[in-house]
C-alpha cells in the first residue's frame, strides 16, 4: 500500500509551528533563568521561535 501524497514530508520546506512543545518551552525558560530547575507546573507563556 502506498502513502498518500499529502502525508509525505521529505525534502519540502517545513511550515512554522505556532506552538512549542513542552520540552522546548522548558529549555527556553531555563536558559533565560525565568524558572528554577525543579519547577515543571504553572509555566509562564513564551513566544514562538522564528523558523522552528
Amino acid at each position: 500500500m502506498s502513502q498518500h501524497p499529502s502525508l509525505r514530508v521529505g525534502g519540502k520546506v517545513r511550515k512554522q509551528r505556532n506552538v512549542m512543545k513542552r520540552f522546548e518551552r522548558l529549555d527556553i525558560l531555563r536558559a533565560e533563568g525565568r524558572i528554577p530547575e525543579d519547577k515543571v507546573l504553572g509555566l509562564p507563556k513564551t513566544k514562538a521561535i522564528e523558523g522552528m
